[in-house]
């Protein structure tokens, strides 16, 4: 993937204010979309220096991703991830999957972010986004019943997540 060509295209949909658009480019050079999206639509933005994109819409039904318009204000590397991990939301909740619990799919959608096993061609995150992310991903999976199935399902990705964290922490030490 050029990087230069898709920012010099980002920055052309950005200046004329064709944010969604924008998004919807990404998802089709990187392969994210899926039968189960409905497209893109407006959220409130946060801060300046904070983003949050949501897969809004009913388990089993079509998924409307809501984004900030300020979206691409942010590193592109970043702006992939978040993409992915919405994009992964879009699909848990289709008819073929319907996963039903909320810890269960944040879960999955994080640790998507640090290993990219559904979307292997989404870029590396920067270890400080990786160590952010992957904290986030443990909260979820100690939101998970403790020592129930769900957690065992996950106890391995749970490790190699630590272990990630660990190998971060070492480079810094």
């Amino acid at each position: 993937m050029n990087y230069e060509k898709l920012q010099f295209n980002l920055n052309a949909y950005k200046e004329t204010g064709e944010i969604l658009d924008a998004a919807r480019f990404l998802i089709h050079q990187f392969d994210l979309d899926d039968e189960n999206f409905l497209g893109f639509g407006f959220r409130e933005e946060l801060e300046k220096n904070s983003i949050l994109l949501t897969a809004n819409g009913e388990i089993g039904d079509m998924q409307k991703v809501l984004i900030p318009r300020n979206l691409f204000d942010f590193d592109l590397t970043l702006v992939l991830n978040l993409l992915a991990h919405e994009m992964l939301h879009v699909r848990q909740k289709s008819p073929k999957m319907m996963i039903m619990d909320k810890n269960e799919r944040e879960w999955q959608a994080y640790y998507e972010m640090l290993f990219h096993t559904n979307f292997p061609q989404i870029p590396e995150l920067s270890d400080y986004y990786k160590n952010f992310f992957g904290e986030k991903a443990l909260i979820y999976y100690g939101r998970m019943d403790e020592g129930t199935e769900l957690q065992l399902k996950y106890s391995e990705q749970k490790l190699e997540v630590e272990r990630l964290l660990q190998d971060i922490k070492n480079k810094t030490i």
